[in-house]
């Protein structure tokens, strides 16, 4: 008899960007003529810069001829990759060896690779309001998940206290989805509790390419952290590749437990499960994390910057309550007069033609709040600004 995994069973109903399609395309069929506009999904865009798009195609000529032709690629990375990867870490003063740098596919399906490392046993700590994915990674694998609530007494920045019993730590800075991020203060707070305990921090920094200032966008920049964490990128937001698909693991070569080094585990695992990440797509990811490369990559960012600009001005005019927007994609606003966030969802929708994300659906501890995203065209962001402007001035 063919047993299924059990564990899929303890999933709850996944219905959050389900449901919002599903009240779109009533509401179109309904008005087929009004426009929509779209505030909600965390997709990108602008196209890929034209460093990346050079790169690209000059990878595929490559394969094209049999003196440059390339079939498997190392299974943890080109060396081109790697060192471009550690070469960017070093522009603050992270150093990475580049055997500690893994190539992915990108960071959602590497969150949930990564947790081959761990028992099952082992407990998952995941502060919310949180990215679904976590959750549902976790509780696939079997594992018992705690939940350590953010909300805007702590600023959705929760720390750690020792009577937490977690072996794995979720952190995501900036955060999806309340933009907020960790300092230095409070990043460190995470590792010196990891490696009191001995937990695993598993640091999602997707968004890191939109921090300002002097705050962290690695969590290697915090003394300690080599032994307690492993960080996940994406070139998805840093480089708009949500279609192209690249990322990037760092493992430490300190990192141990039980006697057992997770580098050469995650190189046991990578060697074992993949063939690698297709050449094509390292050579322009190396591209792009140098020189022009990464002065055009900054520039979409910037233009995404200036839409969140665009929107936090209207909520300001407004006087509703945000966090984000200023060093990460997304705005995370407090629902006016105490709202539900899918009522606020049914009337942004009905009554001006914007769509967002309500904060419920990344847990309960996000009721009441509601997601913007910045990813979106800036002439219908403008609109939608204004839309909301005037409807929250209304009521």
């Amino acid at each position: 008899m063919l047993i299924p995994n059990q564990n899929y069973g303890n999933l709850k109903e996944s219905y959050l960007f389900f449901h919002i399609a599903q009240k779109v395309e009533a509401y179109r069929e309904k008005h087929p003529d009004l426009p929509l506009y779209r505030l909600g999904i965390g997709d990108v865009s602008r196209p890929l810069c034209d460093v990346a798009i050079q790169a690209l195609h000059a990878a595929v000529d490559e394969q094209a001829k049999e003196k440059t032709f390339h079939g498997y690629t190392p299974e943890c990375g080109i060396p081109e990759f790697r060192e471009a990867v550690a070469g960017y870490y070093a522009r603050r003063n992270v150093k990475l060896d580049p055997a500690e740098i893994f190539v992915s596919s990108g960071a959602s399906d590497e969150l949930g690779d990564i947790l081959d490392l761990f028992d099952p046993v082992s407990p998952a700590l995941i502060t919310q309001p949180a990215y679904p994915a976590y959750v549902d990674a976790s509780i696939m694998a079997g594992r018992k998940v705690l939940f350590l609530t953010a909300r805007p007494e702590n600023n959705f920045l929760p720390l750690p206290s020792d009577d937490i019993e977690a072996d794995l730590v979720y952190l995501c800075s900036p955060s999806n989805p309340t933009g907020a991020v960790y300092d230095r203060e409070g990043l460190q707070a995470w590792v010196d509790y990891a490696n009191r305990r001995g937990a695993v921090i598993l640091f999602d920094a997707a968004y890191e390419a939109f921090v300002e200032g002097n705050l962290p966008h690695s969590i290697f920049e915090v003394p300690g952290a080599r032994t307690c964490a492993i960080e996940i990128c994406s070139f998805s937001k840093t480089a708009g590749w949500t279609g192209t698909r690249l990322g990037y693991t760092v493992i430490p070569k300190e990192l141990e437990r039980e006697g057992m080094n997770l580098n050469a585990m995650w190189v046991r695992n990578r060697t074992t499960k993949t063939n690698g990440i297709s050449y094509i797509l390292q050579k322009a990811g190396a591209a792009v994390l140098k020189g022009e490369g990464l002065r055009q990559i900054h520039g979409n960012i910037r233009h995404y910057k200036e839409n969140a600009r665009v929107l936090m001005d209207a909520l300001d005019e407004c006087g509703i309550r945000y966090w984000g927007g200023k060093n990460a994609p997304y705005i995370w606003m407090a629902c006016p007069d105490g709202m539900k966030s899918w009522d606020f969802f049914d009337l942004l929708l009905n009554e001006i033609q914007v769509v967002g994300t309500p904060g419920e659906g990344f847990g309960t501890s996000g009721e009441g709040f509601f997601r913007l995203s910045s990813f979106g065209n800036p002439v219908d962001t403008k609109i939608a600004a204004e839309r909301i402007k005037k409807l929250l001035k209304q009521g």
